[in-house]
């Protein structure tokens, strides 16, 4: 029995690039000017952390 594997690094790939999206939302949640660009930036480390998760399962 004869069993084959494709190993990609594309969940890795996509899970740090939506990482380094997490660390600008976080830091937009921190440093922001006002309430609103603080919201964006918690809504874009929120999409950006689901996103990256999703692609290390998606691809793993």
């Amino acid at each position: 029995m004869t069993s084959e594997s494709v190993s990609s690094d594309m969940g890795t790939g996509l899970a740090l690039v939506f990482g380094a999206l997490v660390t600008v939302g976080a830091g937009l949640m921190v440093a922001g000017g006002t309430q609103q660009v603080m919201a964006w930036g918690f809504a874009l480390a929120m999409l950006a952390g689901g996103l990256a998760v999703t692609a290390v399962h998606v691809y793993a």
